[in-house]
C-alpha cells in the first residue's frame, strides 16, 4: 500500500542527489580527460595496428571481468545490502559484514587472477579467437594479460571499498580514483616504453601499478569512517550468502552491455588488422558522456533507492527513479546526436596525428556513428537497472540481459556477413551496430517491465519535457551539419586550427540545445526536480 507523503519529503531530495551527482560528474570529467590524453598519447606513439591491438585485448580482458564482477554484479548486489544493514541494523553487525565481505572477495578474486594467470593463453584464445594461434599478436597477448590480470583482484577491492563510501554519500574519492589508471598509463606510454624491447609491454606494467594506486588512494577515506576492517573469511556469513546469491544472475543483468562490447572485440579479431583498434577509439568516445552523465547518475542514484526502499518509501522510489530518467533523457539525446554528426571532426582532432592515419580516422569515424546511436540504451539501462536492484531482485534484469545478448549475437551475424559479404572494408560498424540494437532494446524491455510493476512511469509532465528535447536536439544537428567543415577540411587542419574549430561548433551547438529548451519553457530547475509531476 503507498503511504501518502508530504511535498517536502520529495522536494528535499532533490539537492542532495543533484549535488551529489555534480561531485561524481566533475571527478568523472577529470578521470575522463586524463583518459583522452592517454589514448592521444597511445595513437601518437603507436598508431592502430597488431601491437595495439594485443594491449588492447590484454587490457579489456581484466577491464570486462572488473566492470562485470566489481562494478556491475558486486556493486549492484553489495551497496543495497551494506545499505539495509546500515539502515536497520546495528554498528556493529555492519562492521561484520565489511569484514567478511572483504576476506571473502580478496579470497575469491586472488584465485581468479591467479587462474588466470596461468591459464592466460587459453584465455587469449577465448577472447581473442581470430589472433593466429603462436602468432606475434597471440604471444604477446598473453605476455601481457599475465601482467595484466592481477588488476582485478585490485580493482575489485577498489569497487569494495567505493560502496562502502557511496553508501555514506562519500562520492568524490571513488569517483576521482580511475585518474591514477590513467595517469599511471600515461607515465608507461612516456617513460616506461624506452625500457622495452616490445615498448607496448610497459602499458601492461602500467596497468598492474594503477591497480595498486587505486587501491591505496581509498583506505585512508574507509579508516576516517571507521570501516577498515581486518578481512575474515566470512562465506557461510548471511549477508554474505544473500550479496552472492544477488550477484549470480547480476553477473549477466547488470553487464550485458560489457558482454556485448566483449563480443564485438571477439568478432573484430577475425577482421583486417586495426579493427579493434578503430573500435577500441570510437568506444573511448562514447565512454566519455556515459561516464561523466549516466554512471554519474546511476551511482548516486543506487544508495538512495536502496535507502529509500529500506525505508518503505514507494512514492519517493518512483520520484527519484523518475529523476534519473528524465534527466538521462535530457543528456543522452544531445550527446547522441553530437557524437554522431562530429564523429570524424573528434576523432582527428582528439587522435589523428603521428602513426593515426587519415584512414584510421575514417574506418574509426564509421564504428562512433553507430556507437553514438548506443548511447541513449547504454545511459538508460545504468538508470534503470538500480530500480531493480535497489529492490534486490536481480533476476528480472538477467533474463531481459540473456535477450538482449542473444540478440546482440542475431545482429551481429546478420549486420557484419552482409557488411563483407557486400565486400565492404568498414564491416567493423556492423559490431557497433548491432551493440546499438541490443543496448536500446534492452533499456526499453527494462522500462516495460519497471512500469509494469509499478516502480518506474514517466508523468505527463516529463514527457512533455522529453518531446521538447527532442526537438532541441534536433535544432542542435541542423546547426551542426552548417558549420562543420568537410573531411577533407578537417585533415588538412593543424592541430590548433582543428582544436578551435571543434570548439567554436561545440559551443554553438550547445548554445542551440539550451536556447531552445528555453523557448519551450524548460528551465534547468525543471528536469533537477525529483518532485515534477
Amino acid at each position: 500500500m503507498t503511504e501518502p507523503e508530504p511535498q517536502s519529503a520529495a522536494h528535499q531530495q532533490k539537492p542532495d542527489l543533484t549535488r551529489s551527482g555534480s561531485i561524481v560528474s566533475s571527478m568523472t570529467l577529470i578521470s575522463r580527460v586524463l583518459g583522452f590524453i592517454r589514448d592521444q598519447v597511445f595513437a601518437i606513439a603507436l598508431g592502430a595496428g597488431a601491437m595495439t591491438d594485443a594491449f588492447f585485448v590484454a587490457f579489456k580482458i581484466p577491464n570486462f571481468l572488473r566492470r562485470l564482477f566489481a562494478e556491475g554484479a558486486f556493486a549492484q548486489s553489495f551497496v543495497p545490502v551494506f545499505t539495509e544493514y546500515k539502515e536497520t541494523r546495528s554498528r556493529a553487525d555492519l562492521l561484520a559484514l565489511a569484514s567478511r565481505v572483504s576476506g571473502t572477495l580478496a579470497v575469491i578474486l586472488l584465485f581468479i587472477s591467479v587462474l588466470g594467470s596461468v591459464f592466460a593463453p587459453q584465455v587469449v584464445n577465448v577472447f581473442a579467437p581470430g589472433f593466429e594461434d603462436g602468432g606475434v599478436r597471440q604471444q604477446l597477448t598473453t605476455d601481457m594479460l599475465r601482467i595484466t590480470f592481477p588488476y582485478l583482484f585490485f580493482i575489485s577491492l577498489v569497487a569494495y571499498a567505493g560502496g562502502i563510501l557511496n553508501s555514506f554519500n562519500r562520492f568524490a574519492i571513488p569517483a576521482l580514483t580511475p585518474v591514477f589508471l590513467n595517469v599511471c598509463l600515461i607515465t608507461a606510454a612516456l617513460w616506461g616504453t624506452r625500457f622495452f624491447p616490445e615498448p607496448v609491454i610497459a602499458l601492461a606494467w602500467g596497468v598492474f601499478a594503477a591497480g595498486v594506486v587505486q587501491l591505496l588512494f581509498q583506505l585512508p577515506s574507509l579508516h576516517k569512517l571507521g570501516l577498515l576492517t581486518l578481512p575474515r573469511w566470512g562465506w557461510r556469513d548471511s549477508g554474505v550468502r544473500k550479496i552472492m546469491k544477488l550477484m549470480v544472475p547480476a553477473i549477466i543483468g547488470s553487464s550485458v552491455a560489457q558482454i556485448n562490447l566483449l563480443l564485438d572485440t571477439v568478432i573484430a579479431s577475425f577482421l583486417i588488422a586495426g579493427s579493434v583498434s578503430w573500435l577500441y577509439y570510437a568506444d573511448r568516445l562514447v565512454e566519455f558522456p556515459l561516464g561523466v552523465f549516466g554512471i554519474a547518475i546511476a551511482t548516486v542514484i543506487l544508495p538512495r533507492l536502496s535507502a529509500i526502499h529500506a525505508n518503505d518509501k514507494p512514492q519517493t522510489f518512483r520520484n527519484t527513479l523518475e529523476w534519473g530518467a528524465r534527466l538521462g533523457w535530457f543528456i543522452a539525446l544531445p550527446c547522441a546526436a553530437g557524437l554522431f554528426m562530429l564523429a570524424l571532426p573528434l576523432l582527428a582532432t582528439l587522435f589523428g596525428y603521428g602513426e593515426f592515419s587519415a584512414h584510421d580516422v575514417t574506418m574509426s569515424a564509421w564504428s562512433l556513428r553507430a556507437y553514438a546511436l548506443a548511447l541513449p540504451g547504454f545511459i538508460l539501462i545504468k538508470i534503470f537497472a538500480p530500480g531493480f536492484f535497489a529492490r534486490q531482485n536481480t533476476r528480472t534484469p538477467v533474463r531481459i540481459g540473456i535477450i538482449a545478448m542473444i540478440s546482440n549475437m542475431a545482429y551481429n551475424i546478420i549486420l557484419v556477413g552482409g557488411l563483407l559479404w557486400m565486400a565492404i572494408p568498414a564491416a567493423h560498424t556492423g559490431l557497433a551496430l548491432a551493440t546499438a540494437l541490443s543496448a536500446n532494446q534492452q533499456a526499453l524491455m527494462l522500462y516495460r517491465r519497471l512500469r509494469h510493476e509499478g516502480v518506474m512511469a514517466f508523468s505527463t509532465n516529463s514527457r512533455g519535457m522529453i518531446y521538447r528535447a527532442l526537438l532541441a536536439t534536433v535544432c542542435m544537428s541542423l546547426a551542426i551539419a552548417i558549420a562543420c567543415p568537410d573531411a577533407q577540411a578537417w585533415f588538412a587542419m593543424q592541430a590548433g586550427t582543428r582544436v578551435l574549430t571543434l570548439t567554436v561548433i561545440i559551443t554553438v551547438a550547445v548554445i542551440v540545445y539550451f536556447a531552445v529548451l528555453l523557448m519551450t519553457g524548460i528551465r534547468p530547475a525543471d528536469v533537477l526536480s525529483t518532485n515534477n509531476p
